[in-house]
């Protein structure tokens, strides 16, 4: 009985009968008019006569049957007030079964401790399973409630007087434009009629927003909201071309029918509904949503069909076409429990719905759920601010997901009755939190800009790439990009000549809009040079002192590149050669050149056991060989062109001393060449750079033809 009657306050939650003066008459007769008023599903009068009797014969099975109609009604109030009045005086628990509604009427008018303690007594009492899990459900709610805090960055107004009135307003649902909102109610602050020739029928209306809030509504049609049946819901396609509705047929204040229909706007507004084919049966079939499963367009919505969980479930039906659904498939335990839950709305992934069989802050809570393709994730309540101790149900989002929608009987809520009984439309804003990455980069080095870098930037969900953007940016070093909340995220930047570098971060709990900045310095990569066999190799950094062939230290670092390539390439055979300037006597250079080649040799053969000396070949070469100019000497020293030879003569020929000392220098040189083995190898190009001096040490005596090999 507790589930169907939820869908009538789903429908009418002021719903009533004019009562008229009551004549003075006998306990039996007020009884007998109660229990009448009650058959009819006449629930206001017959709480009237039950409180009559009771106050002439306080009767507890009466108090019981007052506190479950103030219950029904959503006077939760009076509701806790009548069962605590039996309750105190049960010694023996012969209303036990009614604890539960007790324990939930104290949940929902925020008495969270008291109602945890009749939860409790319910669950030691009770043998259902069933209730047992839903009491324990109502119980995390419970605790939820009392540590949960505001949703951060959520405010949730009323729509304003001209939407809502003292009766209620539900199925509130925005147009894809978000200017118009449809929405079900009776469009009255007067009692309705729910009988005879004045009976007040529910319709769908329309609503304009304007600079000061919603305007007056307006009713959407006769093809949609037809005589003699009350119409709720009011969902609209993401093409605001069909609108899903509910056409319902009460017995008093229960629905005895209720069916999903559609209709399509035209150039004249909208037309006849038309049944949707494959929903509907002999079951209530309500709240209609569309929406989108393994890639194709669904029908969400809320039905008592047998084979269900209990109370109302959560369906889907596969669109055909031609206004064809298939069979309605239910959403599955994880979705639908024990309890009832309600007015499903889908948004890119997730599914939105009420509940009381989940743990929530109230009565019906709003609670989410994402499709990740195959299942639905477990359902997380939205939070306080979105749900309170009351009830909220119909929430929907426009479609950029910051402002949204739904209906309530909070504190705030105008209502006929009892302060909760009736439902409100409210309008929900979320914060928009915007988040973006300013990544620069430089040269890890020298910390100037790089231009030209790559940025690969992607989502990581549970170690895997989602969704991914990639940039390069040739004229500058800056990339900016806008980034999504509570995700993790994996950058990769790359360039050319430099490592990579991967970075990871995450956007969880942020609550502000916030610019992350980050400097990301690459690393430069190795350049290797390629020199083939017939290329002599220069040691830029091995000097020797004057008149001497001793290795220095300085020169160790260069003879330590000559033994690495040796390793390398097992099977190469070098010459090891030292050359002099052309100043000084031939056999004075060719001798101190043969030495200092040697001295190379030897210091490569003690450096490395087991090297054979054969694959080492000495050989001094004095000032016979001069040097030819290659491209990168030439753009080293402006006076000089590629091809150039720095014979005697040339050098002589330079215009000034300091040109000719330079060229002098450049012969000055102890270098290899590949004469067995690989025809090229390969040579990282910072091996190859001069880090120390460039001249000889020598006595300031000596005679200048002697001076500088």
């Amino acid at each position: 009985m507790r589930n169907l009657l939820l869908v009538i306050c789903a429908l009418t939650f002021a719903l009533s009968v004019s009562a008229q003066p009551l004549r003075e008459s006998t306990y039996a007769t007020k009884i007998r008019n109660a229990q009448e008023s009650l058959e009819k599903l006449d629930y206001y009068n017959a709480l009237d006569y039950y409180e009559q009797s009771y106050d002439e014969r306080k009767d507890y099975d009466i108090a019981i049957t007052i506190a479950k109609l103030h219950y029904q009604l959503r006077d939760y109030k009076k509701a806790a007030s009548w069962y605590a009045r039996v309750f105190r005086r049960d010694k023996k628990d012969e209303y036990a079964s009614n604890r539960f509604e007790y324990a939930r009427a104290l949940k929902m008018n925020g008495e969270y401790d008291d109602a945890i303690e009749e939860f409790e007594k319910y669950i030691e009492w009770t043998t259902d399973d069933a209730m047992k899990e839903l009491a324990q459900a109502e119980i995390s709610g419970a605790e939820f409630a009392k540590v949960a805090e505001e949703v951060e960055g959520l405010t949730v107004t009323n729509v304003g007087n001209k939407v809502n009135t003292r009766s209620s307003e539900y199925s509130p649902y925005l147009d894809p434009d978000g200017n118009t909102m449809y929405y079900a109610g009776a469009n009255t602050d007067e009692l309705i009629v729910m009988d005879g020739e004045e009976m007040t029928y529910i319709k769908v209306y329309a609503s304009s927003k304007t600079d000061n809030g919603w305007g007056e509504p307006s009713d959407v049609g006769q093809a949609v909201n037809r005589e003699g049946f009350h119409t709720t819901g009011g969902a609209v396609s993401k093409d605001g071309r069909r609108m899903f509705l509910v056409r319902n047929l009460l017995s008093g204040n229960v629905p005895t029918e209720s069916k999903i229909y559609f209709s399509e706007k035209g150039s004249s507004g909208w037309g006849p509904a038309n049944e949707v084919q494959g929903v509907n049966g002999e079951y209530l079939a309500t709240h209609p949503c569309p929406g989108e499963l393994f890639g194709n367009e669904v029908l969400f919505f809320t039905s008592d069909m047998e084979g269900g969980y209990g109370g109302m479930d959560i369906y889907y039906a596969t669109y055909k076409g031609n206004g064809v659904y298939g069979d309605p498939v239910n959403l599955g335990p994880k979705i639908n429990t024990a309890g009832d839950e309600e007015t499903p709305f889908y948004r890119d992934g997730t599914i939105y719905f009420s509940s009381t069989g989940h743990p929530g802050l109230g009565g019906f809570d709003i609670f989410s759920a994402v499709w990740d393709g195959a299942r639905w994730s477990e359902p997380a309540n939205m939070g306080k601010g979105y749900n309170t101790s009351l009830d909220e149900k119909y929430f929907m989002l426009d479609q950029e997901g910051y402002t949204g929608l739904l209906a309530s009987n909070r504190e705030g809520t105008r209502s006929l009755k009892s302060r909760t009984c009736c439902d409100d439309i409210y309008y929900v804003n979320l914060k928009k939190i915007e988040i973006d990455l300013l990544a620069r980069i430089y040269d890890k080095d020298t910390d100037e800009p790089l231009n030209g870098a790559t940025f690969e930037i992607m989502t990581m969900v549970d170690d895997t790439p989602g969704n991914e953007q990639n940039k390069t940016n040739e004229g500058g070093n800056e990339f900016a990009f806008p980034l999504e909340l509570d995700m993790p995220y994996k950058i990769i930047v790359s360039r050319e000549d430099y490592f990579p570098d991967t970075i990871t971060f995450n956007t969880v709990g942020i609550l502000d809009s916030k610019t992350f900045e980050t400097a990301i310095k690459l690393e430069p990569a190795p350049v290797y040079v390629t020199f083939t066999s017939e290329e002599p190799i220069v040691l830029q950094n091995i000097y020797y002192d004057f008149n001497d062939d001793k290795i220095l230290p300085d020169a160790e670092e260069d003879l330590g590149l000559v033994l690495e390539l040796l390793e390398e390439y097992p099977k190469m055979v070098i010459e090891m050669s030292s050359h002099t300037d052309a100043r000084g006597e031939d056999a004075y250079n060719i001798n101190l050149s043969q030495r200092r080649a040697d001295s190379a040799r030897r210091w490569l053969l003690d450096n490395k056991e087991g090297l054979p000396r054969r694959r080492i070949q000495a050989k001094g070469y004095g000032e016979t060989s001069p040097t030819e100019i290659t491209a990168k000497l030439a753009a080293e020293y402006d006076f000089l062109n590629e091809g150039d030879v720095l014979t005697e003569e040339f050098i002589n020929a330079l215009e000034t001393e300091e040109q000719q000392e330079a060229a002098h220098q450049i012969n000055r040189r102890t270098e290899f060449r590949i004469i067995e083995g690989p025809t090229s190898i390969k040579i990282e190009e910072t091996r190859l750079i001069r880090r120390g001096k460039t001249e000889v040490d020598e006595p300031v005596e000596e005679k200048e033809d002697e001076k500088k090999k």
